[in-house]
């Protein structure tokens, strides 16, 4: 490549947050703790290894807690994440087993906590759900915050960055995100992170263009490279071409006006060409997202994830706990919807509080309703705290991985039998809840005119459900580019779920990652789905398209796309015929 006239390089990633920004990179230079070197200590030194490990925890929560104290203030809603990181320096994965190994093992701190860390972000990455899987990064942060203060290397001052730059790392942590002045970085790249990451959701909170999982942009960009990140594609141009260059500043203007347009018409209802109105819900995991979900013109919470507080902590929460967390989440959306998922983890969570035998395959294995059935006494703590908190508000319950009927008796039982315990110790609740199951696994899809007569609704949970359809496990490298939302075979299993439901007089929703995809919107709205859940950021954007389809006419499509072998060519008659729609003006030559 000649320093002359370099070449154009295209570098394709994952889309972390919308958007495109142009500029000059600035890498992200950081003094390793890669190299890590194993030692074993003389039995006297032990004890003073403990030490300097527990000096290094300490070090590295008084930094984090500085950092948390000059949190900007539009990125106080995401307090919670840094807040969680700081539990995590105690936690008993990471901290005590660090600690456990010094002692046993009489090894170095530096060894003894990579250690730790690996094994703990194992146990995330086996789990099912994205969402989860992403937490093994957040040990990953942590434990190079500790590891940096053991070996005394610096951190990164990305708020001292003086100029307009577009950050290049192999990957930043929430802290380091959150220092982000916005005067200063267009927008950010890095070699390693996810959709799902808490990185990329501080990247959407800012509305910073991010392109994430790029794998090799810190080997090839270097520092004052010109680049384009287009993080609408998921693509990173480096060295752009004249050509190129034009092109991408037209896309840049227009998508700005696209934006400005759909954010002011955010809070209109979601009423189709031809007059039909759909609720556009957000999916949430803390109280704290609330107030995105308002402001970005949800219709309700379609999935509220209750995993985080049993996350990163040595005994379950209480019911009380759990309650008020419910309950503010409730108050603040009345009179709006607020579906409550119950607790959705492997039973890998146990090894907090007992040991558990290692799964082969957690995500097959004794996890969500599976793990609630077997744990009856935490299954119904939180019921009774679901309960409680229907009594402020409108609240639906969803059960997760349902397999089979059984599944479901067993789940209404428990809550029948927590409803009256509360009214047998005159605590204020409500039955008076709707009760819906998420339709994962295919076993429940087959059989979902038999579940129908058990529930209130169907919610379509996608991530899992196309995994599972097509045998595909999305963190395997080697098969990730066959998972298809697409594939014939999972749009059946969705036309099947939704008619049956509709013969029962049931209503089917879905909260997986397919209904915030504009490409799946025509063939979501033909199969009859009346309500559609996202992460907030998601919403005007999908409010604004229904506005301008006709869902009699994509109905009418139904016929021509199921008879379709191919999810290429399903993309194809959508691009065909909803295009102009789906990609409007931005993209358009």
């Amino acid at each position: 490549m000649g320093t002359e006239n370099p070449e154009e390089i295209v570098l394709s990633g994952i889309s972390g947050s919308q958007g495109i920004c142009i500029g000059k990179a600035y890498l992200v230079d950081r003094e390793g703790v890669d190299v890590i070197e194993r030692y074993y200590l003389d039995p006297q030194n032990v004890k003073k290894e403990t030490n300097r490990f527990k000096q290094a925890v300490n070090k590295a929560k008084n930094e984090l807690s500085a950092i948390i104290e000059d949190i900007p203030e539009d990125l106080r809603q995401h307090a919670y994440i840094l807040e969680t990181h700081l539990l995590l320096h105690k936690d008993k994965m990471l901290y005590g087993k660090t600690i456990e190994l010094i002692e046993n093992e009489q090894i170095n701190a530096e060894w003894a906590l990579r250690k730790a860390s690996a094994a703990a972000k194992a146990i995330f990455r086996n789990m099912s759900e994205p969402y989860l899987q992403a937490r093994a990064a957040d040990i990953e942060h942590v434990a190079d915050r500790i590891l940096r203060h053991l070996m005394g290397t610096d951190d990164v001052d990305i708020s001292g960055i003086n100029k307009r730059v577009i950050l290049v790392a192999n990957n930043l942590s929430p802290a380091e995100t959150s220092q982000i002045n916005l005067d200063r970085v267009m927008g950010f790249i890095t070699d390693r992170g996810g959709k799902t990451s808490h990185t990329s959701i501080i990247a959407r909170t800012l509305e910073l263009p991010a392109v994430l999982g790029l794998e090799q942009a810190t080997a090839v960009i270097k520092s004052e490279d010109l680049i384009i990140v287009d993080g609408n594609e998921g693509i990173v141009i480096v060295n752009p071409a004249e050509e190129t260059l034009l092109r991408y500043e037209e896309l840049s203007r227009r998508y700005e006006e696209h934006k400005k347009e759909v954010i002011r018409r955010g809070d209109l209802p979601a009423t189709s060409a031809d007059s039909k109105l759909f609720r556009i819900m957000g999916n949430i995991e803390l109280p704290e997202e609330v107030v995105a979900v308002k402001d970005h013109g949800g219709d309700g919470i379609g999935l509220f994830r209750t995993e985080f507080l049993y996350l990163s902590r040595i005994d379950f929460p209480g019911e009380q706990e759990l309650f008020d967390q419910y309950k503010e989440v409730v108050e603040l959306m009345a009179p709006l919807p607020v579906t409550i998922r119950s607790l959705d983890i492997n039973g890998d969570k146990e090894i907090s509080t007992m040991p558990t035998p290692e799964e082969a395959n957690p995500a097959l294995g004794l996890r969500a309703i599976r793990f609630c059935l077997k744990r009856p006494d935490i299954f119904k703590t939180q019921l009774r705290a679901v309960l409680r908190a229907a009594a402020h508000g409108y609240v639906r319950l969803l059960l997760p991985m349902i397999s089979c009927a059984e599944e479901v008796t067993e789940s209404i039982r428990l809550l029948d039998e927590a409803a009256a315990e509360l009214d047998e110790e005159g605590i204020e609740y409500s039955r008076d809840i709707e009760i819906g199951i998420m339709i994962e696994i295919p076993s429940a899809a087959l059989m979902a005119d038999m579940l129908a007569d058990l529930v209130d609704f169907f919610s379509i949970g996608t991530n899992d459900l196309v995994q599972y359809t097509l045998a595909i496990d999305r963190g395997n490298r080697h098969v990730a580019h066959l998972y298809n939302p697409l594939h014939p075979a999972v749009i059946r299993l969705i036309r099947h779920v939704v008619d049956a439901g509709r013969h029962k007089n049931k209503k089917t929703y879905m909260c997986g990652e397919m209904a915030a995809d504009p490409i799946n919107l025509p063939i979501l709205l033909g199969l009859g789905i009346e309500e559609l859940s996202m992460a907030p950021q998601s919403i005007p954007e999908i409010k604004n398209l229904i506005r301008k389809i006709n869902v009699d006419d994509a109905e009418k499509l139904m016929s021509t796309l199921l008879a379709q072998s191919s999810a290429a060519d399903l993309h194809q008659i959508i691009k065909d015929n909803y295009g102009e729609l789906l990609f409007e003006d931005i993209y358009a030559e």
